[in-house]
């Protein structure tokens, strides 16, 4: 009988063991924001491609695609180190590992590092200096520049929006070893799409933001009368940024004619909630804002003008 006991002890420990292991490793997955991050990769990949010269080097393309990710992770983590405090007063965050208590803060703080270092490390061998230069200023930027400020300023949203806007460059620079003038056209896209987007999200999750304290320009100002003027501007400044890869000579008139379209609905999507701020105008300029960037990738790669 008292084997027969300790038989089931020892059964019944190993999948508490396998679930709280488990549980842990979902615990540190959501501390890189997969989701979040997942376009990030993506449009890291897309600056590779774009960028590639005489055919697609596949194992430097996936050193490109890893370490992006690494480092991503390892910044998504340092963000919600910092923002522990303030995500614990916020609905849609209070359940991050950290708010919630679930991973300690040395635990966060070696395993974002730890992301952020070998993805640098990552780049540099595997595909070259210029990609990791190019992802260290991404994360500097990001934890270091953006982070600190979204306390204080709604200037902040532009800001991020420069670290959010170079991953095209570390898949370019990664491709070609430069940055040339064709780069800098991916990363304008990406930099004007971000603030319709954010602005969307900060509309609907405004309430959120004032209990944390962040001066979004949808929180001091209620009426929402800049943050629908802003988002229209920038949306119109996307229909540049967007013809700028035909401009360039890197991309055909197919895709010069689709992302017109693709401009044109995302403009129209924001001069609506422009014009009315409410909750439904601002869901389907962020869902509008979602489908748009894959779109339009899919357009460039589809048409690049290639000689």
């Amino acid at each position: 009988m008292k084997n027969a006991t300790v038989g089931r002890l020892v059964s019944l420990d190993f999948p508490v063991s396998a679930v709280g292991l488990r549980n842990r490793l979902v615990d540190y997955l959501a501390l890189t924001k997969p989701r979040l991050n997942l376009l990030v990769i993506a449009t890291s990949g897309v600056g590779f491609y774009v960028g590639a010269i005489g055919g697609i080097d596949v194992a430097r393309l996936l050193h490109t695609l890893v370490g992006t990710a690494l480092v991503a992770g390892g910044a998504a983590g340092l963000n919600q180190i910092y923002e522990r405090d303030t995500d614990r007063l916020m609905h849609r965050t209070r359940m991050r590992p950290l708010p919630d208590g679930r991973l300690s803060l040395s635990e966060a703080r070696a395993f974002s590092l730890a992301l952020s270092s070998i993805g640098l490390a990552q780049l540099a061998f595997g595909a070259n200096l210029l990609a990791a230069l190019t992802a260290l200023a991404t994360l500097l930027v990001y934890t270091s520049v953006y982070t600190p400020m979204k306390l204080h300023t709604p200037i902040a949203t532009l800001v991020g929006a420069v670290p959010g806007a170079l991953p095209p460059l570390i898949g370019w620079a990664a491709a070609r070893g430069t940055l040339s003038l064709e780069a800098w056209t991916l990363f304008a896209i990406v930099f004007c799409w971000q603030i319709p987007h954010f602005f969307a999200i900060a509309w609907l999750y405004r309430d959120d933001y004032r209990r944390a304290g962040f001066p979004m320009l949808p929180v001091i100002e209620p009426d929402g009368r800049r943050t629908g003027r802003q988002t229209v501007i920038y949306a119109a400044l996307l229909v540049l940024a967007a013809a700028a890869p035909f401009v360039a000579g890197f991309a055909g008139p197919r895709y010069l004619g689709g992302a017109l379209l693709l401009c044109m609905g995302l403009l129209t999507l924001a001069v609506r909630f422009a014009a009315e701020r409410s909750a439904s105008r601002a869901r389907w300029l962020f869902f509008g804002s979602l489908v748009y960037l894959p779109a339009l990738w899919v357009l460039l790669i589809v048409n690049l003008a290639r000689s």
